[in-house]
């Protein structure tokens, strides 16, 4: 009980907290211009998004040793944005069993921070 109330809390707090200044939002909405999806909720998956903001991203799963004790899946894919300083930033991952392994890139003129290599690293 103790818990749910300090989750109660919690939330309201954060809720009620202002937006931070260098957050900004799109002053007009933001439209789906492409979305690819090729997933039946078995087996190997293909989909893919574009965003008139400039956001896309792209993702493909595959089943590795498929029927096999040690059955996994790989993923790669990739995901992009354009950034409040109008730099485009794109990270191409590969997750598979040797963990996520993001490479990360930039336009010219960007330095992606390093609290986002970070967090992105683990």
């Amino acid at each position: 009980m103790k818990l749910l109330i300090v989750l109660c809390i919690v939330v309201a707090a954060v809720s009620g907290a202002a937006v931070p200044s260098y957050v900004q939002y799109p002053s007009e909405n933001v439209q789906v211009l492409r979305y690819d999806n090729d997933n039946i909720g078995l087996g190997n998956y293909r989909f893919a998004y574009e965003q008139s903001d400039g956001t896309k991203q792209e993702q493909q799963g595959d089943i590795i040793n498929e029927g096999r004790e040690d059955e996994s899946i790989a993923v790669r894919g990739s995901f992009s944005w354009v950034g409040p300083d109008g730099i485009t930033y794109k990270v191409t991952y590969v997750a598979d069993s040797n963990g996520y392994q993001p490479e990360i890139e930039e336009g010219p003129g960007g330095a992606v921070p390093p609290a986002v290599v970070a967090s992105l690293l683990g």
